[in-house]
Parts: C-alpha cells; structure tokens; sequence
C-alpha cells in the first residue's frame, strides 16, 4: 500500500485491487493525543499528572476529500480535539501532554496557529464567528488575507458565493446585521478564502432551522468532492453520519471502545455503512 495514503473502498465496502485502487493521501494523522487544561505546578511548568485528561489517548485519520465526523455528548472532548489541530488550545489553558499531531506529514507539534493556517489548516469555531461590524465583502477578503496569488483568490471567492448564494446578494451589508445562519454561511466562507486543505468544523449547524442544517450538510459533501478534508464536530448525527466516510465517538476524552476506531483514510465507519459512498473520488482543484 502506498505510504501517501490509502485505497478508498468501493459502494460494498470493499478495497478494490490495487491497480484500480484511489489513493486516498493522509492530511492529518492524530496518534495517542492527550490534553489536560490543568494548571501548571506553582513555580514551574510541569504539569501534575493527576490533573484530569479531557483527551486521553485519541487517534484519528484524515484523508483528502474525506469527511470524518467527531460525536459525542457534552465535554466529551470533542471542540478541545479542534482546538488542539489547529493549535487554539493555548488560548483556552490547554496543553498537549502527549500524543503526534501530522498534516499532510508535518508535525505540528509546538507550531503557533499561523503555522498550522499556511500548512492548509482551517478552523471554523462555534458560533457564527464574524467580525460583525465588517461587511460580508469585508469579511471574505479577510479571510483571504496573507495570499498573494490573485486569480486563485478570485476563484475562490467565487466558489464560496456559489455554495452560499444568499451571501452575494448581501455583500455590502455589515454581518453584525446578517441572520445567525447566514452569519455561519459566512463564518464558512470567509474560511474557504484561506485555501484549506483540511477544514476543522465545530458544531457549524448549531442553532440553524432544518432547512439550513442540510444545506451545511450539502455544502460539507462538496467541499469533500473538490478535494478537501473536513473534521466535523456535528450535534445533528443524523446529518453528520449521512455526509461522514467514517465516524469517531469520544466518551469523556475517549475514543469509545464500541465506536468505529481510527481506521486508515478510505474506511467506512461501522455506524454508518454506505455513508459518504455516493460521493464520488474527490477532483483535483
């Protein structure tokens, strides 16, 4: 098996023959991850191994065009898990006691936020994070900032108003004025204007009508089609197993022992069989 990745199996579930095999490259491997948001010992920086884990041992994969949803109830672990990828963590208290964390084979280990962005890492936080008093405009041009390649930034905005065209219809109006599901349409399109190669997706249809619920889990599949590799934190199970290739349930910082491990880039998880199956190999952008 090509090191670079793995084979993505067919509708039934099953790796084809090698020569016919789509390789799936590996964007973020996690091994053994443990986080505690413990305060250090008065007088130094060691951490009290007593200190509870709020990740204890987790591992996951991520493949391009993969989308692998993280479930599980409240303070199971699942936003400190985005955090700790995208390297928010240290903003919140939180430190990495153990464990890899590798995009696209680099580790991230010790590297500041800024890093793990120009590596492809994306972070969409909970909550229709918009700089409200900006306009929609505003906003997508932030969210493309530090890139130089200008054709590439066009087509990119225009890629993000086409899977949110409500948001072309009010780029002149401040997102502090946009409805709380448009204000999330926006959070998400202002991250695709940073070119992510792996986006972090933190309960992005908290709060929204059923309506909006399915249309992020639309939105989540194509970005998968084109390409892009999404770990989605996700309340609505039913939406994130239908769009997820496989499924990681954390139980109090746990992986848990009757929830679909790791498993390599490609696999279906065992709670949703056939998920993610009738979308096809992801294009090459």
């Amino acid at each position: 098996m090509d090191p670079a990745g793995t084979a993505r199996p067919g509708r039934d579930g099953r790796v084809p023959p090698c020569q016919h095999a789509v390789v799936v490259p590996t964007l973020l491997a996690v091994r053994d991850l443990a986080v505690s948001y413990a305060s250090p010992r008065a007088g130094g920086d060691r951490l009290d191994l007593d200190d509870p884990r709020v990740l204890d041992g987790v591992s996951l994969d991520v493949g391009a065009g993969e989308v692998v949803a993280v479930l599980g109830g409240n303070g199971a672990g699942k936003t400190t898990l985005l955090r700790a990828v995208s390297g928010l963590l240290a903003l919140h208290g939180g430190r990495v006691l153990g464990g890899t964390i590798d995009v696209a084979g680099r580790a991230m280990a010790g590297r500041p936020p800024a890093a793990r962005v120009r590596a492809g890492v994306v972070h969409v936080l909970e909550g229709h994070r918009c700089f409200g008093s900006l306009t929609v405009e505003e906003n997508l041009r932030a969210g493309a900032h530090g890139r130089r390649h200008r054709p590439e930034v066009v087509a990119d905005r225009r890629r993000a108003l086409e899977l949110f065209p409500g948001l072309a219809r009010r780029l002149d109006v401040a997102a502090g004025h946009l409805s709380g599901g448009e204000q999330q349409q926006l959070a998400v399109a202002r991250a695709l204007m940073a070119a992510p190669r792996l986006l972090l997706l933190d309960e992005p249809s908290l709060g929204l009508a059923p309506d909006l619920v399915a249309a992020v889990g639309t939105v989540v599949g194509r970005l998968a089609t084109e390409g892009t590799g999404v770990l989605l934190v996700e309340q609505h199970v039913a939406m994130a197993l239908e769009v997820a290739d496989r499924a990681l349930v954390l139980d109090r910082g746990r992986a848990r022992p009757d929830g679909p491990g790791p498993g390599p880039p490609g696999e279906p998880a065992p709670e949703a069989p056939g998920a993610g199956a009738a979308r096809p190999a992801p294009t090459a952008r």
